[in-house]
């Protein structure tokens, strides 16, 4: 989760109250322009989206806002999705309250015809348009030809799987598509149901993908410096809808940026950098955000088991005492705790031998209390999202651990090749695929 909750207030737009928050003291005023799955609290959810903002807000003031029956503004009592020209006015009352005379819009998706309609009728308060994946067209249905609409049958069929989708904690709707990149990080589809669960009811996001949208008459009207982004293996027909808003506008153009997300994934930071250098003229310099580490996963054996046996009272405390012992033992070996997910640790060492002989303590102490502990050890490049680290690196070592048996520590041949000279002796256990790893990997046991 992003460290900060946002600071919520509201902006009154003929009785309805628009949920906004402006944060940052940067000299240009940059308005993101809300779409259904756009809320403030998807920010506090997902450390990606946080990320993103808390860029933005480092070179500008950012303001955001809840659309109109979505997120924590007030609901759409009647008439189904708010038109466009409703979302226009919510978007300039919240310029107003804050006090914002003229600013760059940030728009995507769904958000992207509400931005470009407000800059064609309010060209004196705008100063850039920044859009990423934009529609000018959609008739009832994303990745649909834009020049098509879909039968009533598969807008039937497309309102049930939005229903279904919604939302849902085991297969969110979009989980394929939405960003690719995320597919198998661990606990994203949970991740992006509960974003889907914040921003909009399953009502409301019917309504809203219903809707037929065509504001291409509207391009020639803009006349803000335009900057048209899309992912450029977006395979919902996103780049025939951004070249489409370019050829339409007199001042925009197009950039793509690596791989499929249309969500926010793994190369948000570069949709960052280009929307600060188009907005400031230049480029941030970013410190890196990769390092080398070695890191350890630890797991309980046959947790589920011991708790059926002894019960929910005697197996917290049994739990409890199994983590003061992992805790005290990273303490020995100078690691750094980075979660804990069910009865697991994950943890980042400076070196492999240290880690594994960590691995190996904790599975001894952990016998005294009848448990045994399996553990995954691998080094390799991870990516820093705050607290938290990411990467190829961390998914391989959840499934040596894994695939370790009890009282085990598994290895890869990359941390026995960087382990020699230390006393531990390394037993092959084969070639394995590992879930969601491409490629074969030699797998060790790590012995005294």
């Amino acid at each position: 989760m992003s460290s900060d909750f946002p600071s919520v207030r509201y902006a009154d737009a003929d009785g309805v109250s628009i949920a906004y928050e402006a944060r940052g003291d940067g000299p240009i005023d940059l308005v993101r322009v809300p779409g259904t799955m756009t809320s403030l609290v998807a920010s506090f959810l997902d450390p990606v989206v946080g990320e993103h903002y808390d860029h933005l807000a480092r070179f500008s003031r950012l303001i955001r806002l809840d659309k109109r029956g979505t997120g924590l503004s007030d609901p759409v009592l009647q008439g189904g999705a708010p038109l466009l020209e409703q979302q226009v006015e919510d978007v300039l009352a919240v310029m107003t309250a804050v006090g914002s005379q003229r600013a760059a819009l940030y728009a995507g998706a769904d958000g992207s015809p509400v931005a470009i309609l407000f800059a064609a009728m309010y060209p004196d308060r705008v100063t850039a348009l920044v859009l990423n994946s934009p529609w000018a067209r959609r008739f009832g249905r994303p990745g649909h030809p834009i020049v098509q609409r879909p039968s009533v049958d598969d807008r039937a069929s497309f309102s049930r799987a939005l229903r279904d989708g919604w939302g849902d904690l085991d297969n969110p709707i979009g989980l394929d598509v939405l960003a690719p990149s995320r597919r198998d990080e661990p606990g994203f589809a949970q991740l992006l149901a509960r974003v889907q669960q914040v921003s909009a009811s399953k009502a409301t996001v019917i309504q809203a993908w219903a809707a037929e949208i065509d504001i291409s008459s509207v391009l020639p009207l803009v006349s803000a410096p335009t900057l048209v982004m899309c992912a450029a293996k977006d395979a919902a027909d996103g780049l025939a809808q951004a070249r489409l808003v370019v050829e339409g506008m007199p001042n925009a153009r197009l950039a793509t940026y690596p791989g499929a997300d249309t969500y926010f994934g793994v190369h948000t930071h570069e949709i960052g950098a280009m929307i600060e250098e188009f907005l400031t003229g230049a480029r941030p310099v970013r410190p890196s955000d990769r390092i080398l580490t070695t890191v350890l996963f630890t797991d309980i054996v046959a947790s589920t088991s011991q708790l059926a046996a002894i019960g929910d009272d005697n197996w917290r405390v049994q739990l409890d005492r199994h983590d003061a012992i992992v805790r005290d033992m990273l303490r020995r070996f100078r690691g750094r705790e980075i979660s804990t997910a069910g009865d697991g640790f994950f943890a980042t060492f400076d070196g492999p031998a240290r880690a594994i002989d960590c691995a190996r303590e904790i599975a001894r102490a952990a016998r005294t209390l009848a448990m045994e502990v399996r553990s995954g050890v691998h080094v390799g490049e991870c990516v820093k999202r705050g607290d938290d680290l990411t990467g190829i690196a961390v998914h391989i070592g959840a499934r040596l651990c894994e695939l370790a048996a009890p009282g085990e520590v598994l290895v890869t041949s990359v941390v026995r090749d960087l382990a020699g000279g230390s006393e531990i002796t390394f037993v092959e256990r084969g070639s394995h695929q590992l879930k969601g790893v491409p490629g074969e990997w030699t797998v060790l046991a790590a012995e005294s």
